[in-house]
């Protein structure tokens, strides 16, 4: 007899002994494995999410350059605000690195509305502006419908609305139908612009031509915004002439910034967000961790006389530990599988809801499914040492 050596199970049929205990309570195992997938599906999900929109970002990026500055009058010395010279844009396009520039000048004493109907004041939050007629390609932005103003319409009382303005007058298509009531004379509405991300203050505006704002409006011509290109390896250098070069009496008096910045900024803040819901979804997945070890020591307990059984035919406390260390990895591995498919899913659906490409990095499920597996080892461990432990007659002595 002190010969005998015990039969060694191989790895395939510990995997097929463990599963076989998953069967046999089908309820307890899917509502166990389902506190581990939401773990992993919100943390795979809030990846999945950001690297999806970081990627949407940097193609807009890419699309819109990174090399558009802005100047605008900041304040003077009573807190005031100050005034661009007139001249602000000729001397801007000066600077060697600047590829283009151009500017628009706000009416604060102009309204725009859809009829002369509509009281005085019910503007909607919609400025009025003259624009250059080369500002579109210096924001990087379209016209959606219609054209934008060039040499002869910027002379006649015509008007580009911003995405945003359109909208809140009703002006759905661009056309010699289209009319609007601008600064007490009706414009037509030739062009309606798509929105633009590094100059959203123009999708509220509605834009006319220098010449008629000039004409109609008693504009005075002083720009209260210019858009510069600049050179990608020189716009550190050109930002920080811009002010000098844009009022040279009065530099301190003129406010320059990078509109990509703020976009970056709000990515970092996004970013920031996203660590806390990776945060909640690690909390989530520790919950699930617990919820295994709970399943697998009621388990040991209610199958005490299938232990002893098995102990008393052979089976040695190694094996029964490794049968119940399976049980536990079978468990959370279903759970990691499930929260990995549903998190790439949910990514997916959000991602092109939002008209974002769809990035799941591949790293992701890889480290969801491998922190189940770890936290399903040790979720089952104790449960699995105190299962070898028991004695055949101890176990089956149990009623």
């Amino acid at each position: 007899m002190s010969g005998l050596v015990p039969a060694r199970l191989s790895v395939g049929d510990q995997v097929r002994v463990g599963g076989a205990g998953l069967r046999a309570r089908p309820l307890r195992v899917v509502l166990s494995a389902l506190g581990i997938a939401i773990g992993i599906a919100a943390m795979i999900a809030t990846v999945g999410i950001s690297a999806s929109s970081r990627e949407d970002f940097n193609r807009q990026m890419q699309a819109l350059g990174t090399n558009l500055l802005t100047v605008g009058p900041g304040q003077n010395v009573f807190g005031e605000e100050a005034q661009l010279p007139v001249e602000s844009v000729g001397m801007i396009e000066r600077i060697g690195p600047v590829t283009e520039a151009a500017a628009i000048g706000l009416l604060p004493d102009a309204d725009v509305y859809r009829t002369d109907r509509i009281p005085v004041g019910q503007t909607g939050g919609i400025s009025v502006a003259a624009a250059d007629v080369g500002l579109l390609s210096a924001v990087g932005t379209t016209v959606a419908d219609g054209t934008f103003l060039n040499g002869a319409s910027a002379q006649y009382p015509a008007v580009v609305l911003g995405a945003a303005a359109a909208t809140k007058l009703g002006v759905g298509w661009a056309g010699a139908e289209q009319q609007v009531y601008l600064g007490d004379h009706w414009f037509t509405v030739v062009g309606i612009l798509h929105p633009a991300p590094l100059a959203p203050e123009l999708d509220t505006t509605a834009l006319i031509g220098w010449a008629v704002a000039k004409q109609l409006l008693r504009f005075d011509g002083s720009p209260t915004t210019v858009y510069a290109r600049a050179a990608d390896d020189a716009v550190t250098a050109v930002q920080k002439v811009l002010a000098a070069t844009a009022s040279p009496e009065a530099p301190n008096e003129v406010a320059v910034s990078r509109p990509s910045d703020a976009l970056a900024a709000q990515q970092a803040a996004d970013a920031t967000l996203n660590a806390l819901l990776l945060g909640l979804g690690a909390v989530a997945l520790l919950v699930g961790g617990v919820g295994v070890a709970n399943t697998m020591v009621i388990s040991v307990l209610e199958r005490r006389a299938e232990i002893g059984l098995r102990r008393s035919l052979g089976a040695t406390r190694g094996q029964i530990r490794g049968q119940f260390i399976a049980e536990a990895l079978l468990l959370s591995a279903l759970g990691g599988v499930g929260g990995a498919l549903v998190g790439s899913a949910v990514t997916a659906a959000y991602a092109i809801s939002q008209g974002w490409p769809v990035v799941v990095p591949a790293w992701a499920p890889a480290a969801g499914i491998g922190a189940t597996l770890v936290i399903g080892s040790l979720a089952g461990l104790y449960p699995a040492v105190r299962a070898a432990r028991m004695s055949p007659t101890e176990a089956l002595a149990t009623p």
